[in-house]
């Protein structure tokens, strides 16, 4: 029993680690479907605090995303696209309590007097944070901000450009916003 708790327990944190949060922003009176063009805004994305290695596969991947969505590259752009980059350390501290047995009432069970499981999970990881912003090139204007949060790790290469991708496809999916 103890085995399937501590399995349990393992499969929740790895499954919490790799999910990525997305939430996004965007101005409501813009019309999106006027941006059919974009290119990369250099100077904004230069300052990214990232590895250059790093930039080039976000910079990749964002490419990537916005030609499956049927955006077109372009030297005269509708929309500048850039991004940038936090990074903090997280700790979680898990606790799980199991005990045998049938009891009677909320919080009381006669018979787990010291014959339940008390486990204690602690993990420790960088949470990092990619802001991907979408600019309005004649007005000079953010006009859809996307922000994914996930656990980074370190990792081989292959995997670190597999988690951007990730990081990078769930952000630009929510782009442009549905209309209602």
């Amino acid at each position: 029993m103890k085995k399937h708790i501590i399995l349990f327990t393992a499969v929740i944190l790895l499954s919490a680690c790799s999910a990525i949060k997305v939430t996004t922003d965007y101005d409501i009176q813009v019309d999106f479907t006027k941006y059919k063009t974009f290119a990369f805004y250099k100077p904004s994305i230069d300052k990214a605090d990232v590895s250059d290695l790093d930039k080039k596969r976000i910079l990749r991947a964002l490419e990537t995303e916005l030609l499956a969505k049927g955006f077109i590259k372009s030297e005269n752009p509708d929309m500048l696209v850039s991004f940038f980059t936090k990074s903090r350390e997280r700790v979680d501290v898990n606790q799980s309590n199991v005990g045998f047995g049938w009891g009677w009432g909320w919080g009381w069970n006669p018979w787990m007097m010291n014959g339940g499981m008390n486990n204690v999970n602690v993990s420790q990881f960088t949470e990092g944070t990619l802001f991907v912003d979408f600019i309005d090139k004649e007005k000079k204007e953010l006009i859809w901000q996307g922000i994914g949060t996930g656990a980074l790790r370190n990792e081989n290469r292959d995997k670190k450009e597999e988690r951007i991708k990730e990081f990078v496809k769930e952000i630009v999916s929510r782009f442009p916003p549905e209309k209602k």
